[in-house]
């Protein structure tokens, strides 16, 4: 008999025919997929050549990316391991080969570095993890290419393998050993047979299915083949030959002319199992790239929750963060299908997020958009925080949904002021909540160092024009540098602005120098303060520059606290780096003598801003008591800016969550400061459409706008608010109809949250969320997030999953074009405040008259006003109609993008109350523990 030659260059063809499609469908469902393979290679042995340029052949046919890394003889273990991890940790590398042997004049440990390949990427299926996988049967990692293309051909060839005896000759770890674990898993009964094995021809001959891998040419021979027998050879050794041009030929480990008398099917060499550990090492890159696309488009994370068992009665905040072991943050960023390249740890509990990850997620699909505002708060605050994390935590720790919760990272004025932190609280909070509330990483001390850096170069720029001439003036500007002299970027931004359209410093005519180095800022009409992250009320007005070295050279300023700085909201409304550097640069920091704007890039700050802001335009991964993943971002406050978290942390959130999760995010305050600002200014500038709006209402709160006495931080609640009183709570339910109407103002459904305090009664909270569902709410539930997590806020959370499936109607509240800026001031005032008219300073109308002039006028508005009212008058409650709003002042952000006007007296700058928080918080020199935060 003459046994079928099994054709490997055939099966192979096959194979790739079949990869090639598999990719174009790949390809179908996201365009910018393309399964890319690294073939890493050390020094340049020839024989390995021929196999790379096998792969990369084969990856062109195929589709496949192929990219090979020749690395240097003598590159040391430790810069190869640097390598394997650079790709490791790259995404859209999705299957990683170190072509053996090394040929480096270094000592590498092999099995070392095939080790070092993620197991996610082994393609080539040598990583122990992947190996130990396929010895006890779990073939769910990557198979070894030329054990896998064995079995393939076996297959291929038409032979069952199940209830046959195989025989394998070898027992190395790349063929041998593998082989016979895949021949077992099959059903087969396998013999392992290697060089000490004795009677090797007799046990030969017992074999259905011989494979050989020895490493001895034609060691096998007809006579030791069993009549029948299928026979896969994975040898190839060169031997002598006279006849051929090169002096020798290639053999396999078996006498191929003999096995084709004896077996029913055989290998040849070459041509056998070669094509197919190549066929098989692009089957897996592949399958590779189809397992990295299935977890993006996964309907739900893998994620593990951590488990919440409340007590009742909660104790404090803290003890309740501390109880819980936070996951680490670097298998939190897994779960959510993050890059390890994409995550930069500080710590093991919180680590910023790379905005890479929006361009490798750009053809995803994003999640719903959900904003969680409030009714107008007693100064002790409505739980807007502790809501939006209870309702986060219900949807992914509870009903299994992808979602997440962004949040503005805590200024340390409240937490060391009244207010205290913003974590949230009970069994709805972020943890370790000790870092949310105190630096977290730095951002805020970030905008403050840019912020101050403006005011320094600013100030140190009016005084060099007032002690030196025009001439001295500009060659210190411009200055000659080892007898070069030209002008920096950002100077030739400034001399474009003015209509120079030079670039030799010595060219400029002694006019156009002047006009280049003179910036002329009045000092009456400077628009810059400098900031702390503190409460300080003494700063609200200083004077600058006593110092007998300015020369008599002083003025009047102020400081703001840090998250009031129009750097702090451009870090919030940018929507990628160039449109957060274009906003820096034109900042409008004073105007000249002449009236002109004068911005940081005429300063010439905008680079140096942007350096000390680099790690501050990437939002920080913390997480829930559940387990569950919050973005912290960014910090305004919402009376004094636009109080919302940044676009860019919202983006990642939305496109990490994907099509079938939910992000949402704070607006500060209510209805009429931080939603309206969410919606008119947030989504004016990110273009994202928001779903469902979220706002939380308490009993306490409407008790007060019916009438109640005042909320006071540190004083007993008078009786009516810790007693059922219906009479008092109908009164105050205006309150709530005009924040409902609020939201419906924009098309969105908007959800109330009733958050249960302890002294609420089932008839109070009935009475309430009776009133919100007649007077226009979507849906009103009763959480109990504060008391039991996530479990208490399941009915907020199936709410909100109902209110985003329907449409979405969103609309502005008024056009940027279209209107004047006291159009879209009287619109504000009359829809969201219900205020009849509004009157302006003298000196806020002739500013609004010098914005209109420089077409400031196309911007949105972002109101300064008191949290506590709907009016501008804090200790008016309820929900009064046809008063008059007063504009006392008007300042514009042009960085920022928008116009604040100021109702009443809002101050930028909070002062520390008669007995602060400070008096309560301590460290333990022993434990280094935190005392008395919340």
């Amino acid at each position: 008999m003459t046994a079928k030659v099994i054709s490997g260059l055939a099966v192979a063809r096959a194979i790739e025919d079949e990869l090639r499609q598999q990719v174009a469908e790949l390809r179908a469902v996201s365009a910018t997929l393309k399964p890319r393979l690294a073939i890493v290679q050390v020094g340049g042995r020839e024989d390995s050549n021929v196999y790379i340029r096998m792969k990369l052949k084969a990856a062109e046919n195929i589709g496949i990316t192929a990219e090979h890394l020749r690395l240097p003889r003598d590159i040391t273990e430790g810069e190869l391991l640097n390598q394997i991890t650079a790709l490791n940790e790259e995404p859209s590398v999705h299957g990683i080969i170190v072509q053996m042997p090394l040929d480096s004049t270094h000592t590498i440990d092999a099995h070392v570095i095939t080790d070092a390949v993620s197991a996610d990427k082994d393609v080539d299926g040598l990583n122990t993890i992947n190996e130990g996988r396929a010895a006890v049967g779990d073939l769910s990692g990557f198979i070894p290419c030329t054990p896998a293309g064995c079995i393939e051909l076996i297959k291929r060839a038409g032979v069952s393998i199940a209830g046959k005896n195989a025989v394998v000759l070898g027992r190395s770890r790349i063929v041998g050993t593998p082989v016979a674990e895949l021949l077992k898993w099959e059903h087969a009964t396998v013999t392992v047979c290697h060089s000490k094995t004795k009677d090797l021809s007799e046990i030969t001959k017992t074999a259905d299915i011989l494979v050989v891998a020895i490493g001895r040419p034609e060691l096998v021979r007809g006579s030791w083949i069993k009549p029948g027998a299928v026979v896969i050879d994975c040898g190839i050794n060169p031997i002598p030959d006279p006849s051929k041009s090169s002096g020798q030929r290639l053999v396999g480990d078996v006498a191929y002319a003999e096995a084709l008398q004896v077996a029913s099917a055989v290998t040849p060499v070459p041509g056998g199992v070669g094509p197919m550990t190549v066929a098989m090492l692009m089957r897996n890159t592949v399958q590779a790239a189809r397992r990295s696309l299935d977890r993006m488009r996964a309907p739900a994370w893998p994620l593990k929750p951590l488990r919440l068992v409340p007590k009742s009665p909660p104790p404090s905040d803290i003890v309740i963060a501390r109880s819980q072991k936070p996951k680490d943050i670097n298998k939190l960023a897994a779960e959510i299908g993050l890059a390890p390249n994409e995550v930069s740890q500080y710590g093991r509990t919180k680590a910023k997020i790379a905005l890479s990850v929006l361009e490798r997620l750009k053809d995803q699909r994003p999640g719903k958009y959900i904003v969680v505002a409030g009714i107008t708060p007693t100064p002790l605050g409505e739980g807007k925080s502790t809501t939006l994390l209870g309702l986060v935590q219900a949807l992914c720790a509870r009903r299994g949904r992808n979602a997440f919760a962004v949040m503005r990272q805590p200024s340390q004025g409240p937490t060391f002021g009244v207010k205290g932190g913003a974590a949230g609280g009970g069994y709805s909070q972020v943890i370790p909540m000790e870092e949310f509330n105190l630096h977290l990483t730095g951002d805020i001390h970030a905008v403050t160092a840019a912020n101050n850096l403006v005011a320094a170069q600013m100030d140190a720029r009016i005084f060099h024009e007032l002690t030196q001439k025009d001439g001295p003036l500009y060659d210190r500007l411009v200055p000659r540098i080892k007898g070069v002299r030209k002008f920096s970027p950002i100077q030739l931004r400034r001399l474009q602005r003015l209509g120079i359209n030079k670039t030799d410093p010595d060219s400029l005519t002694d006019e156009e120098k002047t006009k280049f180095a003179r910036l002329n800022i009045d000092t009456s009409k400077i628009m810059w303060n400098r900031v702390v992250d503190l409460n300080d009320r003494y700063l609200r007005k200083i004077t600058v520059g006593q110092s007998p070295t300015e020369k008599g050279f002083s003025r009047e300023t102020a400081f703001d606290i840090s998250v009031a700085s129009e750097i702090m909201a451009i870090l919030a409304l940018g929507t990628d780096l160039k449109d957060i550097k274009q906003r820096l640069a034109n900042m409008v920091v004073a105007l000249d003598k002449s009236g002109n704007a004068v911005t940081a890039d005429d300063l010439g700050t905008t680079g140096a801003v942007m350096t000390l802001l680099r790690d501050a335009f990437e939002p920080t991964l913390m997480q829930s008591l559940e387990g569950t993943p919050v973005l912290v971002h960014t910090g305004p406050f919402a009376n004094i800016a636009h109080g919302c978290s940044s676009i860019l942390a919202d983006r990642i959130a939305l496109q990490l969550a994907g099509p079938a999760g939910y992000v949402a995010t704070e607006a500060g305050f209510g209805s009429d400061i931080g939603m309206e600002k969410f919606f008119d200014i947030k989504c004016r500038a990110s273009g994202a459409t928001p779903h469902c709006a979220v706002i939380v209402a308490t009993v306490r709160a409407l008790k007060m706008h019916g009438g109640g006495p005042p909320v006071s931080p540190g004083a007993p609640l008078h009786d009516v608010y810790v007693k059922e009183n219906l009479e008092l709570l109908e009164k105050g339910l205006c309150n709530l109809r005009k924040h409902i109407e609020n939201g419906n103002k924009f098309g969105v459904p908007v959800v109330i949250a009733v958050n249960r305090h302890g002294n609420d009664t089932e008839a109070e909270l009935k009475l309430v969320q009776q009133f919100a569902e007649k007077n226009g709410a979507f849906r009103a539930v009763v959480c109990d997030h504060w008391a039991r997590g996530g479990e208490g806020a399941l009915d907020l959370a199936d709410a909100v999953v109902a209110a985003c499936d329907k449409p979405s109607f969103f609309r502005f509240l008024y056009p940027l074009e279209r209107q004047s800026i006291q159009d879209k001031i009287l619109t504000i005032a009359k829809d969201m405040y219900g205020a009849g008219d509004v009157q302006y300073t003298d000196d806020a109308l002739q500013k609004i008259k010098m914005f209109t002039e420089k077409g400031y006028d196309k911007f949105p508005i972002c109101m300064a006003k008191t949290s506590n009212s709907l009016t501008g008058d804090p200790a008016i409650k309820g929900a009064p109609t046809g008063f008059t709003l007063r504009i006392n002042d008007v300042f514009v952000s042009v960085g920022a993008g928008f116009v604040v006007p100021m109702v009443g007296e809002i101050s930028k700058m909070p002062g520390l109350p008669t007995r602060p928080s400070i008096y309560d918080i301590d460290l333990n020199t022993e434990t280094l523990e935190i005392e008395g935060l919340f």
